[in-house]
């Protein structure tokens, strides 16, 4: 027996419902790992079609509580495209939108202010080659300097040009970043992103460090496109929608 349409899955594409169920079990996985901070950082994804709207969180809510139907749609202005009762954090959007503007690869941006994360932010030299999940962010790394909350229009350019074509973006004392082409993607670059940082503020606990070569850094995007089969984040990504799944499948409502 097929499940009952919700009234926001009736009112739109079933493009735009696949990228609202995968972005909803997204902030559940984020919040099933711990990089959520209450009910602020944000992940944002591009609705399919030619108009530039996009979906984020409804301002107030935790992130194990997002349902695809609850998800808010708004244009690059920030301003809401389709009815909703909650509104959304307009310091979370000002970054947002400026890479989705900026970037027509970013389908899927992805920030959290995650404990490892921001401790390693406030390192001067930032992430190590320390390890093995190390090389596949080091490889696609790029730094932008606090600023404060990110309520200024005016550092948008500053944050864009920072970024560039990099994949993973370390926002300095704040938070990690990360871009995909999809959702999984940009979970998936989290994925490594805060674990690396972990593993990082772990070592450096004890001893001397060793460090990676840079050589083996350089060749390490073609050897995620091996590892992965060329699929990238995309081949974790059923697995995980499973997972949330057996927890709560109620992020599909």
């Amino acid at each position: 027996m097929s499940k009952p349409r919700t009234d926001v899955q009736a009112l739109v594409s079933e493009a735009e419902w696949e990228q609202r169920v995968n972005l909803a079990a997204c902030y559940r996985l984020v919040a099933l790992f711990g990089w959520d901070d209450l009910i602020f950082t944000h992940i944002s994804a591009r609705v399919p079609g030619p108009e530039h709207h996009f979906l984020i969180n409804p301002y107030g809510l935790m992130f194990s509580e997002i349902t695809a139907s609850g998800l808010v749609k708004v244009d690059l202005e920030g301003k809401k495209v389709m009815d909703s009762p909650y509104e959304i954090n307009p310091a979370g959007f000002t970054i947002h939108s400026a890479i989705h503007a900026a970037r027509e690869d970013a389908q899927c941006v992805l920030h959290v202010h995650s404990v490892n994360g921001v401790a390693v932010s406030a390192q001067a030299r930032g992430v190590l080659p320390i390890s093995q999940h190390s090389i596949f962010v080091l490889s696609s790394l790029a730094y932008h300097d606090y600023e404060g909350v990110a309520l200024n229009q005016d550092e948008k350019p500053r944050l864009v040009r920072d970024l560039g074509d990099k994949r993973f973006i370390m926002l300095r004392n704040h938070g990690l970043l990360t871009v995909g082409e999809s959702v999984s993607e940009a979970f998936v670059a989290m994925y490594f992103f805060e674990t690396s940082c972990m593993m990082q503020v772990r070592a450096q606990a004890g001893g001397e460090l060793t460090l990676i070569s840079p050589h083996i850094v350089e060749g390490a995007q073609l050897q995620w496109q091996q590892v992965t089969k060329g699929a990238g984040g995309g081949l974790a990504w059923p697995a995980l929608l499973r997972k949330v799944d057996r927890i709560d499948p109620g992020f599909r409502s």
